[in-house]
Parts: structure tokens; C-alpha cells; sequence
């Protein structure tokens, strides 16, 4: 599982710019089952995305296609973690050691 980071590295100005593509982005890889749950940071300084996949190259890939990435108004956290203990309703994304 990987938590994505992201922190604009422009004004809010012109991320807002790109905001609809990136929303249109967040539809179609919830859609695929990669993206859990995201929502952006406050203060608004970025966002955050909760994602599952097999391997770091595919988060990697995936990221590289997100309009404030192509557009360099945001940059990016990947940070792989390993999640043993969740609520009840998550324990589906519970991974073996």
C-alpha cells in the first residue's frame, strides 16, 4: 500500500488551473481499484492519496500521468507501507508479513 504526498510547489492560482483534469485523474484510477481515498491537506498545501498496487513502479506510473504533475505545480511523496492492523471495514487491504 502507498500513501502519496502531494505539496504545490505553485501558487494555488495556478493549481487550481489544472484542479479539474486532476479530479477527472482521481475518477478514473478509483475507478481501477488503485486509489482508496484521497482529499487534500490543510492547510491547503497539497493533498494526500491512499493507494494500493503490487509494486512501487506502478504507484510511480501512475503519478507521472496526474495533471499537476505533468503541469510541475505539485511535487510528489511516494511512501510504501505495509498495513497489518486496520477497522473492520478495511481489513480486505490487510497484507501478510
Amino acid at each position: 500500500m502507498f500513501i502519496i504526498n502531494l505539496h504545490y510547489i505553485r501558487p494555488l492560482s495556478e493549481v487550481e488551473q489544472h484542479l479539474s483534469a486532476h479530479r477527472a485523474y482521481l475518477d478514473h484510477y478509483y475507478q481501477s481499484g488503485i486509489f482508496l481515498l484521497s482529499g487534500r491537506k490543510e492547510p491547503r498545501d497539497g493533498g494526500i492519496i491512499l493507494a494500493q498496487a503490487s509494486d512501487r513502479e506502478t504507484i510511480e506510473a501512475v503519478v507521472r500521468k496526474d495533471p499537476f504533475y505533468q503541469a510541475r505545480v505539485a511535487d510528489y511523496q511516494i511512501i510504501e507501507f505495509i498495513p497489518s492492523k486496520s477497522a473492520a471495514d478495511l481489513s480486505a487491504y490487510l497484507q501478510d508479513n
